[in-house]
């Protein structure tokens, strides 16, 4: 019998409980083992979670119970939850986590300290969808030429509501938080820092290479506007929050941000709250996956996966399969050296020779323009709204700062990558 004790019994860890519990006949046929939760860790032992386990608020009681096979790391966070994963495993205990945050940050530590010791975090990316074991394993023959994914279903969803329906970025804002998909502070998923948690993870096992949030280009959707998705719609795009790794010769570039795609893509196909990534290899071409990229069921699929999965071995697969950070000799290409499409939004006031004075800045910095479009925002403005050939980072961003001290550009323009 393998024993597990759940470190953060909320809406993930009572799935996972169930889940063990309801479906007990199939997990031990195919685990070849019963799997039991002994007991989990709650903050608040007064909340009635329906569960008939033994509960407690130390963490230690978990940590240092010999009985217990597997630790489930589910309480969110990154220092305190590396302290307890860190002792579990000098505890000899397996680990399985949903913790993203956790691994962004730490994840190659945590690899040199599991060694032998079963490691496994397939529900820290998108969900229930099993993109880690199709990464490390089922393309492990493959070099992965790209991953381009939909990783955050708040920010899938908004967009969604904003190009198909029309609404407005405060107000479909609202209602995400309303239907629960948005947290009352909302910038951990709007913002991209919940999808570049994602694809660090994610480029760990593409490319073996160590970087952290702050190495790489993070930005959100919140400078989306109706004005920006007519203008989507209008040149056969999507818009999508996209976490993107491509290889070239010996650099990785990682990215998050908003991007228009052509509708003819698959990813761009992929609305609502769902997820979808993208894995180009060299041998085996695009594979995509899709699925819920969130909830408690979905998630906890994949933790009950890879219990069964340490039950089945009992020894971790390695756990970003490469031993050591950068062991292929690739490098972090820095942002500003990324080229790719452009699109801007610039707001100016409408006289004559704006137009002009605008096109001649964009020759200055050595950026060719693809498509031009002028409408009206109010009495006396403008939007240009402009799309651009390949172009550097750096020279786009030259751009925008010249554009925005002029005196007839009345705010910061608005930039989108045109992938």
């Amino acid at each position: 019998m393998i024993k597990v004790g759940i470190i953060g019994v909320g809406t993930v860890g009572t799935s996972v409980a169930q889940i063990l519990k309801d479906n007990a006949d199939v997990i031990s046929a195919r685990a070849g083992v019963d799997i039991v939760v002994k007991s989990g860790v709650v903050k608040d032992l007064n909340k009635d979670r329906g569960l008939d386990i033994k509960l407690t608020d130390n963490v230690d009681d978990i940590l240092n119970d010999e009985e217990i096979d597997i630790v489930v790391e589910l309480m969110g966070g990154v220092e305190e939850p590396f302290e307890i994963v860190k002792k579990a495993l000098k505890n000899g205990k397996a680990v399985v986590t949903a913790n993203k945050a956790l691994l962004a940050y730490h994840r190659y530590e945590l690899q040199d300290i599991a060694q032998d010791i079963a490691f496994e975090y397939e529900a820290s990316v998108a969900g229930g969808i099993p993109i880690i074991n199709a990464l490390r394993d089922g393309l492990s023959a493959n070099h992965i030429e790209s991953i381009k994914g939909i990783m955050n279903g708040t920010s899938n969803y908004m967009l969604t509501e904003m190009v198909q329906n029309g609404v407005n970025y405060d107000d479909v804002l609202k209602r995400a938080q309303e239907l629960g998909y948005a947290e009352a502070d909302p910038t951990f998923d709007v913002g991209g820092y919940d999808a570049a948690h994602k694809l660090l993870i994610l480029a760990s096992i593409a490319y073996g290479i160590d970087a952290k949030p702050e190495d790489i280009l993070i930005e959100g959707i919140e400078n989306v506007s109706k004005e920006d998705v007519e203008f989507a719609n209008e040149f056969g795009y999507a818009i999508k929050l996209l976490g993107i790794a491509k290889k070239d010769a010996n650099m990785v570039e990682l990215r998050v941000h908003a991007s228009m795609i052509s509708k003819d893509e698959m990813i761009a196909k992929i609305d609502g709250v769902m997820n979808g990534i993208s894995v180009v290899g060299d041998k085996v071409g695009e594979t995509l996956y899709y699925g819920p990229g969130a909830g408690g069921d979905a998630t906890a699929s994949a933790v009950v996966a890879n219990i069964i999965d340490i039950a089945r071995s009992g020894k971790s697969k390695p756990m970003l399969g490469f031993d050591k950070p950068m062991e292929r000799g690739l490098i972090l290409n820095p942002a500003l050296d990324i080229e790719s499409k452009y699109y801007l939004r610039i707001n100016v006031s409408d006289k004559k020779g704006v137009l002009a004075k605008v096109t001649k800045m964009f020759e200055d910095n050595d950026i060719s323009v693809e498509t031009m479009l002028q409408r009206p925002s109010s009495k006396e403005s403008a939007n240009l709204l402009i799309s651009t050939h390949c172009a550097f980072e750096r020279d786009i961003q030259n751009l925008i700062d010249s554009l925005e001290k002029l005196e007839f550009v009345n705010f910061r323009p608005v930039m989108i990558r045109i992938v």
